[in-house]
């Protein structure tokens, strides 16, 4: 009689990395979205903003002023869908908000523009933002406790690194799809059609995230008797206030330097439009380099130092950057590496944020208490940047704006960091 003995063990040891994979997939979809979005900025403002006759700048802050109304909304998402999670599970509402933000993205590459639907074309973006903003709320909330909670012990800072790395690859594809739609196309067909593709793009993507998050377990801590099935626990507003000021200079640094770069190169510095494109891709090159060693480095020897360096050197750097960026004398290999090092400061910050905001909250409120703290420093510091910047600069023209905004929000983080206790065990 032939024997077959089976590895009863090997598939809880994949259950972190299919984790690993479900919680990445959907925030590499949101943030490859929010980087698009950001990316053709000018375009949408054009297209959806811009009436006949209308200023390219009105247009640009109408555009931004949409981006960060779906800010706005995550904070919505992050109590309705975090209650769900804290109560009901993580997998099924990760399930769900991967599915609205997949629909919601490609629609928007399916929508009349304002020379076809008259001021009824930018409501209608408008309001698919807003869906946006309610399912990214949920999504960073749940993705962040299934892969703290999957993560192997000693590990949680690594692990949650993940969704920050996702963040960069989720820009950094944006990026290279808008970089290669400008390549291929002429800037009357990008114009006209070819700003539609990278929102479609979302649809396989989705596929996928979908395919991932079907086929996993419930996390092992959701799992315990004492959080499954038991009345999410309340948070209070201290603890998200307390929250807030530790990652608030990660959210403002973050989108200055990454997402809103692009459009402030071209209307504040006249770059062209590909030259601005791979000035970010530069920038995101060094976010991603830094958020997984920065995670780890964390998991040795703490969350508030790693984050302490990060707001500390863009407090200090924030300026000379700018400045080299305007200065017509410095060479494109100067002016790469400060943007690289500058991507690489925020992923100092990027890298333990997630554990850090998993840390401070229980099991029974984490994705409630985590997913608040970040939306709203999300809603505040990042979705209003591109407004803030946009119109402070137009109105001053001053062109550091952008620096003192970044400096300002990690002189904040500095403090609160300064302040608070670490929240790595042991």
């Amino acid at each position: 009689m032939k024997l077959v003995f089976e590895d009863r063990a090997a598939p809880e040891r994949n259950r972190p990395l299919r984790a690993l994979a479900a919680g990445s997939v959907g925030n590499f979809i949101e943030w490859y979205e929010f980087g698009v979005y950001g990316y053709f900025a000018t375009v949408v403002a054009e297209r959806f903003f811009t009436p006949a006759g209308g200023s390219a700048a009105e247009g640009l802050v109408r555009t931004y002023a949409s981006f960060g109304l779906a800010f706005f909304f995550r904070p919505l998402g992050a109590a309705l869908f975090g209650r769900l999670a804290d109560r009901l599970g993580r997998r099924p509402v990760l399930i769900l908000v991967v599915a609205l933000m997949t629909g919601a993205t490609a629609l928007i590459g399916l929508l009349p523009t304002y020379a076809q639907a008259g001021a009824l074309a930018p409501w209608l973006l408008t309001f698919l933002r807003a869906v946006q903003g309610l399912s990214a709320g949920g999504e960073f909330g749940g993705a962040v406790a299934m892969l703290t909670e999957f993560a192997p012990p000693g590990r949680r800072g690594l692990y949650g690194a993940w969704q920050s790395f996702t963040v960069a690859l989720g820009l950094l594809g944006g990026a290279g799809v808008a970089a290669g739609l400008a390549s291929v196309l002429t800037e009357s067909q990008l114009h006209a059609w070819g700003w539609r593709l990278p929102f479609l793009l979302a649809l396989p993507l989705g596929a996928l995230a979908l395919w991932l998050r079907v086929g996993l377990d419930e996390t092992p801590e959701f799992r315990e008797p004492d959080v499954r099935g038991v009345r999410a626990a309340r948070v209070s507003v201290g603890a998200i206030a307390s929250a807030v000021g530790r990652v608030m200079g990660w959210s403002a640094a973050g989108y200055t330097f990454l997402v809103v770069l692009p459009s402030y190169l071209q209307t504040a510095l006249h770059t062209g439009f590909r030259t601005a494109l791979l000035a970010t891709v530069v920038a995101n090159l060094g976010f991603a380099a830094a958020i997984l060693p920065a995670g780890l480095l964390s998991d040795r020897i703490g969350r508030r130092p790693v984050m302490l360096a990060g707001a500390a050197l863009v407090v200090a750097l924030a300026l000379p950057l700018l400045g080299l960026l305007q200065d017509g004398g410095a060479s494109a290999g100067v002016k790469g590496a400060a943007l690289f090092g500058a991507g690489a400061v925020v992923g100092l910050m990027a890298g333990p944020g997630p554990a850090l905001l998993a840390e401070m909250f229980p099991a029974r409120a984490r994705c409630t208490g985590l997913g608040l703290a970040y939306a709203l420093s999300n809603a505040v510091f990042s979705g209003c940047a591109g407004l803030i910047i946009t119109e402070a600069v137009k109105r001053t023209g001053n062109l550091d704006v952008p620096g003192y905004y970044a400096a300002a929000a990690c002189a904040v983080s500095v403090l609160a960091l300064i302040r608070s206790r670490e929240t790595k065990a042991g």
